[in-house]
């Protein structure tokens, strides 16, 4: 999370100054539930991808590993009793998903690259790849059209990596949806071409965990 250093001062000066034990730094667990997300947040500092979760509800930024994402009892699902939906399982079956168009109720992921400026990359084109998903089930990521139908853009259950083209001052939403509930890790990485040099440059890979709760 990125705090205030003057915030974080303080709170040191005041354990100080009452005699009481400073404590050692430890990742903080911040469990999201709700709200607008960009589960994916892509910034381009110091000459390197920053991959964050952005809490577009409170402002906030995250690092992954000190976010836990909850997919709420809300959005279980009966998989329709249409084939094109049969990547997520058997009509009638549960699956969870947290939905393109933004429930009040429930986690309303997307990636967004808004920080990052037009020009730096070749096309604006950047590459979001989905690289791994440890858990109980398959995860997939699709749009619908207005008429309903699907379109999958990442699916761990018909192999991986899959990438999702987006661009700089781009921003995503789709349907992300979890075949079974239980614990998620989802590993994304992210590149793009220098406009300068023509150099590619890739992230590190990034982990997001998701809870996915009955």
């Amino acid at each position: 999370m990125r705090f205030s250093n003057r915030l974080m001062l303080s709170a040191t000066t005041v354990l100080a100054l009452t005699g009481l034990a400073v404590p050692a730094t430890a990742t903080t667990c911040v469990t999201l539930d709700q709200g607008h997300v960009d589960v994916v947040g892509i910034a381009w500092e110091d000459n390197a991808f920053n991959l964050h979760v952005h809490d577009e509800e409170h402002g906030v930024e995250h690092t992954p590993a000190e976010v836990q994402l909850i997919a709420k009892p809300g959005s279980q699902i009966a998989v329709p009793d249409d084939a094109a939906y049969s990547f997520l399982g058997t009509p009638g079956s549960a699956a969870w998903v947290l939905p393109q168009v933004q429930d009040p109720e429930l986690l309303w992921p997307g990636i967004g690259a808004e920080e990052i400026a037009s020009g730096i990359f070749t096309n604006d084109a950047l590459k979001v790849t989905l690289v791994g998903v440890t858990g109980p089930a398959d995860f997939s990521i699709f749009t619908t059209d207005a008429f309903g139908t699907p379109t999958r853009i990442a699916d761990s259950g018909n192999g991986l990596p899959d990438t999702i083209n987006t661009t700089a001052g781009g921003h995503l939403h789709a349907n992300w949806a979890f075949e079974a509930a239980g614990t998620y890790k989802l590993k994304f990485k992210v590149s793009g071409t220098l406009a300068a040099t023509g150099q590619k440059v890739t992230s590190t890979v990034a982990t997001y965990t998701f809870q996915v709760q009955k």
